[in-house]
């Protein structure tokens, strides 16, 4: 397309769960439900629209062993483009990808800053690692380098226990939240065992990841409070292979691993028929690939959401949760087109016919 060209596709356009419109026009990078009056250079076509898919949990930036490169992160950034993410909330990275903001082809980034961690309980080389003490100094820091998030390891390995364990005292948590949210910052943390639970809600957590350890107990808590989680179910599914990694030397680990994998399904499903937020992200960047937004939607309905709750998970619902506009009239042109209707069949999302990132067809 030419910078003046204007793009019209006619079928489906899935604008939220309840509005559906025939139609929408491209001008000036911007969503139009009106034909422009100058329409010449038109360029047509037809099929089922969503707004631009939402990875709620993703590490751009970041691989296996820490920050990497401006052209890994590039490389990064356009899988999951391509496969139709087009916002990203970044929930922690070691690297600077403020660079990213300025190109129009790649996905928009909402960042948490870096990891805050207790010393030597998390990856080596993702996180601020640090002692109670300085916790409230490090998220307020962190809530003025992101945007609007800061993002916490709630638990980790302990080795001299040999098990999952909380890493931060209750007093602590409270004073460092707040101090987030003084700075207009709301806070996520990583948890996958119940321990470091109670705590993390009492301090006014926002979100949690991950969140394999709630239980029939806090799920009411977390629902009552609007407290959201982002399950990356398909980053649980490595939870046997982990524990086989580290069961000769850790084995309660390994069997507490198995047995929060084992009912990953049930503990999503209870959560959301509780009314407890539930948004689609990934936990691409560490050892997990990008581009997987499509198979973490269709976890979700393994779980129990229907197709047009796993899709709202992953655009309408996770963009208003985001602060992030859908296909609005005006509103930056951010969406992607399918042959198919993924109401029907979300496996639809792996596949799409055409990506329109800032008015203009990506990839």
């Amino acid at each position: 397309m030419s910078d003046g060209a204007v793009l019209h596709v006619r079928g489906r356009v899935l604008v939220g769960p309840e509005e559906v419109r025939d139609e929408l026009w491209v001008v000036d990078g911007r969503v139009s439900f009106t034909r422009p009056p100058t329409a010449g250079d038109v360029r047509s076509l037809t099929g089922f629209v969503l707004p631009g898919l939402v990875d709620a949990h993703c590490h751009v930036g970041l691989d296996a062993h820490g920050a990497v490169d401006a052209e890994t992160s590039e490389k990064q950034a356009l899988t999951d483009r391509d496969a139709g993410t087009l916002l990203i909330r970044d929930a922690g990275s070691a690297a600077d990808t403020r660079w990213i903001d300025e190109r129009e082809d790649l996905p928009r980034i909402i960042r948490a800053g870096r990891h805050i961690a207790r010393t030597r309980r998390y990856i080596r080389n993702y996180a601020h690692e640090i002692e109670p003490g300085d916790l409230a100094a490090y998220v307020r820091a962190e809530a003025r380098r992101g945007d609007g998030w800061v993002k916490l390891v709630g638990d980790w390995i302990d080795r001299d226990r040999g098990d999952l364990a909380a890493c931060w005292p209750g007093d602590a948590l409270v004073e460092a939240i707040a101090a987030a949210h003084e700075e207009g910052a709301r806070v996520t943390a990583h948890c996958f065992a119940a321990e470091s639970l109670p705590d993390l809600l009492a301090a006014g957590i926002d979100c949690v990841e991950h969140a394999t350890g709630l239980t029939e107990e806090l799920i009411p808590a977390f629902a009552e409070r609007g407290v959201a989680i982002v399950p990356t179910l398909v980053n649980i599914a490595t939870f046997p292979e982990l524990a086989a990694g580290g069961e000769g030397k850790f084995p309660a680990w390994a069997a507490h691993m198995r047995r929060l994998h084992e009912r990953r399904y049930d503990t999503v499903g209870a959560a959301h028929d509780a009314g407890i937020p539930v948004f689609v992200g990934t936990d691409a960047g560490g050892s997990l690939a990008h581009g997987l937004v499509a198979d973490e939607v269709a976890e979700l309905v393994k779980a129990g959401l229907s197709p047009a709750e796993a899709l709202s998970a992953a655009s309408w619902g996770a963009r208003a949760w985001l602060g992030r506009p859908g296909l609005a009239e005006g509103a930056p042109a951010d969406f992607v087109v399918y042959e198919e209707d993924p109401r029907e069949d979300v496996r639809v999302l792996a596949d799409p016919d055409l990506v329109v990132l800032r008015g203009r067809p990506v990839g």
